[in-house]
């Protein structure tokens, strides 16, 4: 997808990239300069539940469990 900008460094995000991150008026967005890229991360108004269930099928309470066991064992 390309956008152009206006003489007052304007630009328009397109439709589907803010209904698939949800941005709105209002939304802030981080802009991040890699020196190579430049990344536009939107901001979610409410950070904590906007994580909720990123680690999905991580089966982190296994891999903690494992560790408390081998750590058990060192000791």
């Amino acid at each position: 997808m390309k956008t152009s900008v206006t003489k007052r460094g304007q630009t328009v995000i397109p439709a589907s990239i803010r209904k698939k991150y949800k941005i709105n008026e209002g939304t802030i967005l981080q802009w991040i300069d890699t020196e190579e890229v430049i990344k536009v991360i939107p901001i979610p108004k409410n950070t904590i539940s906007s994580l909720r269930g990123i680690a999905k099928g991580e089966k982190l309470l296994e891999k903690l469990l494992k560790e408390r066991a081998l750590d058990e064992r060192r000791e």
